[in-house]
């Protein structure tokens, strides 16, 4: 299909709550399209609708080496959760920013699939981090809002700083 431009933070299209999804047809083309810049990218594991300025309830995620074995969920909703772990995540539109976010360690999702099937899933460590990052997405949250104000702070200055320096390097 197509790979699209990845949104990133400051963009307000990061904020948008989801839409439900009550016809999964018609989100087939956008579920190409995420994965095709999923796939496009050097290090991204999952994708949400927003970051390419969908408000859809539509998520990708793939884990493998080979990035061939893509998990789709339609509406995930977190229906329980235990535990808590320490996970440093980046992001896709917060290029560069690596940070330490508190995450529920083992979840369990209620989602549809591709095709419109009901499933439940329940995930632990590094996937369930993985979809959790991804849902907050839908929710118009991103990982550095868990950040205390100061480190938010920073964190937006060292974008601003790798903006300035590659449009230096761009022209």
């Amino acid at each position: 299909m197509a790979v699209r431009d990845i949104i990133e933070i400051p963009n307000a299209k990061l904020r948008v709550k989801y839409q439900k999804v009550e016809d999964v047809s018609t989100v087939q083309n956008l579920i190409d399209d995420m994965l095709d810049t999923l796939y496009a990218t050097e290090d991204g594991i999952g994708l949400a609708a927003p970051q390419i300025g969908h408000a859809d309830a539509v998520l990708v995620i793939d884990l493998s080496e080979q990035r061939n074995e893509p998990l789709v969920m339609i509406n995930p909703e977190i229906i329980a959760s235990e535990g808590e772990v320490m996970s440093n995540e980046g992001c896709l539109s917060v290029p560069g920013i690596y940070v330490e976010v508190k995450r529920f360690q083992r979840i369990k999702v209620r989602a549809l699939d591709r095709d419109g099937n009901e499933f439940f899933t329940e995930r632990e460590d590094f996937l369930a981090i993985a979809m959790q990052h991804e849902i907050d997405h839908l929710h118009g949250r991103i990982f550095t809002d868990y950040l205390s104000p100061l480190k938010r702070e920073m964190a937006m200055k060292k974008i601003a700083k790798m903006r300035k320096q590659a449009s230096r390097t761009a022209s």
